[in-house]
């Protein structure tokens, strides 16, 4: 299985896949010619086709190859593993944790409906802002592209945090963001595509060369153990000091600027 559609910058991992299809395919077909050549009876072919068959289903996918990876830390980012994303000024004495899967619709909904004050309460320094990031939508919903869309924001990330906030909007977006059942997040030209909204994004290299050879997969990995571990169940999640911010009479995070500011009001004074 190949983590990426676009036909450039192939990561280690996908290639050792190949060679390692090219190797059982070509023992596949000497079994077949000695089959043939000695009569073998049909039943023996059959039990060797599902041995191949299972064999095949239980090789790794690339990403679970790319847990093996070099970890590569994204810039502007701290802890052991570089999972630890917080942005904002100095000044800012609490900070607002957000958990987000890529995939999620709600997250999308969240940040269409509430990102642009989230974003003028964090320019303005009430807050900083830390991101969680989550992949369990890939493991629910079968695909890669949670854990894609990770990565490629850790290369926005690694561009500056105004970047990365930047290009989480925009995937959030309503143009952008698909059904949580369309895996487009999984295509490198659609992340980068997004990216081109971006203006700090926009045609650079080092930046597309990231993502195209996955250098944050690992890291996009690492993050989402982070948010495994954090006892976080959903997405949306938004926390300050601890206590998740609510929506009132509800345990999910507030979904309109007005519960979010009476939510926000009362962190704060706390």
């Amino acid at each position: 299985m190949s983590k990426r559609n676009s036909a450039a910058a192939k990561t280690a991992a996908r290639e050792r896949l190949r060679i390692e299809r090219e190797r059982q395919a070509k023992r596949a077909k000497i079994k077949r010619q000695v089959i043939v050549a000695c009569s073998v009876v049909g039943v023996l072919a059959v039990a060797g086709g599902i041995g191949y068959a299972v064999v095949q289903n239980n090789k790794p996918t690339y990403w679970d190859e790319a847990k093996d990876n070099p970890l590569v830390k994204p810039a502007n980012t701290t802890g052991e593993n570089g999972t630890t994303v917080v942005m904002g000024k100095s000044t800012a004495k609490k900070t607002l944790v957000m958990y987000e899967d890529p995939r999620c619709p709600v997250c999308a909904q969240f940040e269409q409906t509430v990102g642009a004050t989230v974003q003028s309460d964090y320019d303005a320094g009430k807050y900083k802002v830390q991101f969680v990031g989550a992949t369990f939508l890939d493991n629910s919903l079968s695909g890669e592209g949670s854990k894609n869309a990770l990565s490629a924001l850790g290369a926005a990330l690694d561009v500056s945090p105004e970047a990365f906030l930047e290009y989480k909007t925009a995937l959030y977006s309503a143009k952008w963001h698909p059904e949580e059942s369309d895996d487009k997040f999984k295509d490198d030209s659609y992340l980068i595509k997004v990216a081109d909204t971006v203006s700090a994004l926009k045609g650079n290299a080092k930046f597309e060369k990231a993502v195209k050879d996955g250098t944050f997969d690992k890291w996009a990995l690492e993050m989402s153990k982070t948010f495994d571990d954090s006892g976080v169940t959903g997405t949306p999640t938004l926390k300050m000091d601890g206590k998740a911010l609510t929506a009132p009479g509800s345990e999910n995070a507030p979904m309109t600027v007005a519960d979010f500011n009476t939510a926000l009001e009362a962190a704060l004074k706390a």
